[in-house]
């Protein structure tokens, strides 16, 4: 009864807010934040039932989405768990509608690639946001293929074949802005209870998430 009456009344979405504002002035940021960062993490569901359940068939699983809006330093503004079968494009208006007008400091968005067009217009249209679309490296070119173009090109010119100079580094490379929210699901993660969706209802998978965050936070302020 208690949970009942807490997820109708956003307790956990509150408490979330009120730490957050408290650590951003311990951090020295401003308690409201200018700019965030979307994306959703698809996670598996049990045998308990309930609704808002579907199969995503880009990662091949059934079960749910959390669909996360942090700022720049990872911490969470707003979460909205949802069916798997929503794609990412309709996903972020589940997500940023209930906070329309709610952050007046927020106007810029970084996002990745599954959010381009009618996503990412929606956001700039209807939100008032700039967008920016973080996108991974190009594939490079085989090896064999560049040698081969580089040979012929370049010997047309009297130039040594470096051919090695087309291709990029190798490795794995940092996205700038996308690895603060993958860290924030990874922090998330860490918890138990959040390695799958257990819950019935999706509210309660949001409420969960906010209670994970506001441990971090409290952790994060008992420190000093």
């Amino acid at each position: 009864m208690v949970q009942e009456v807490a997820l109708r009344e956003g307790t956990f979405e509150r408490l979330n807010g009120a730490l957050r504002e408290r650590l951003r002035r311990r951090l020295g940021r401003d308690p409201e934040p200018s700019a965030g960062i979307v994306d959703s993490q698809t996670v598996r569901t049990t045998g308990v039932g309930g609704t808002e359940r579907g199969f995503d068939p880009a990662k091949m699983v059934e079960g749910r989405k959390r669909h996360l809006l942090v700022d720049t330093e990872g911490l969470v503004l707003k979460a909205r768990v949802h069916s798997a079968k929503v794609p990412d494009q309709d996903g972020i208006r589940l997500l940023l509608n209930p906070v329309r007008g709610r952050f007046v400091r927020l106007s810029h968005l970084w996002v990745d690639a599954g959010y381009q067009g009618r996503g990412g217009k929606w956001a700039e249209e209807a939100m008032g946001l700039s967008v920016d679309v973080v996108r991974k490296p190009k594939k490079p070119l085989p090896e064999e293929v560049a040698e081969r173009w580089a040979r012929e090109e370049w010997a047309k010119e009297g130039r040594e074949a470096d051919w090695q100079r087309l291709m990029p580094p190798k490795g794995f490379k940092v996205l700038p802005r996308r690895w603060v929210v993958e860290r924030t699901f990874a922090w998330i993660s860490q918890n138990r209870r959040m390695s799958k969706d257990y819950e019935r209802l999706a509210e309660s998978s949001e409420a969960f998430i906010y209670a994970a965050m506001s441990r971090l936070m409290v952790r994060r302020l008992a420190r000093g």
